[in-house]
């Protein structure tokens, strides 16, 4: 039996997407701006080489009665991250639910996210959505055994309920934008 977000497929491309004034201001960020919080790295080993800028969050905690925070990259990276967020969301999902995380997150050149499925029940119902940003020829994504090539400009929703991993060999960040999306009626406030 196929998890309620199981999509069928290791990846779906959403297509095309203007992504070029949120990818301007992610890569115009300041070092700092990557090291402001560190929750993903120590709460999950397999994101100890990866730095995140958080505008939404939520640690799961009490699903599905969950709190949805605002983080520091929100004041960053909001202006151009929502509408964006919200074009993709009205192309291809329904209305009326609730994107509960939504970051920048930076693969450190010569880093691993060892092979892992996404296992909280949030994700069993949300949508994971990627946006590249930056990357490399050097990056291997693979889901379900299988590399997944992701271009610039495009945006992919992602099977998270398969195992996933990703390596980075070349010598600069790899930079996605991702965020989680819940359709109505599966979150209780």
């Amino acid at each position: 039996m196929r998890c309620e977000m199981d999509i069928g497929v290791p990846i779906k491309e959403l297509g095309s997407y203007p992504i070029e004034a949120l990818k301007a201001r992610i890569l115009d960020l300041p070092e700092e701006a990557w090291w402001g919080n560190q929750f993903r790295q120590h709460e999950y080993e397999v994101h100890q080489h990866t730095q995140s800028i958080m505008m939404v969050f939520t640690d799961g905690h009490g699903w599905p009665n969950i709190e949805v925070s605002r983080d520091a990259g929100w004041e960053l990276l909001a202006e151009d991250a929502v509408p964006l967020m919200h074009q993709i969301l009205n192309d291809h999902y329904p209305p009326g639910g609730t994107i509960i995380r939504a970051m920048a997150a930076r693969l450190e050149a010569g880093g691993i996210i060892k092979p892992h499925h996404d296992g909280h029940p949030s994700f069993h119902y949300g949508h994971r959505i990627h946006i590249p940003i930056y990357t490399n020829p050097r990056v291997r994504f693979m889901i379900d055994g299988r590399p997944q090539r992701m271009e610039i400009g495009k945006v992919y929703e992602i099977n998270n309920q398969k195992r996933h991993s990703v390596m980075n060999k070349g010598d600069e960040g790899r930079i996605n934008f991702i965020f989680d999306y819940i359709p109505p009626t599966k979150i209780q406030r």
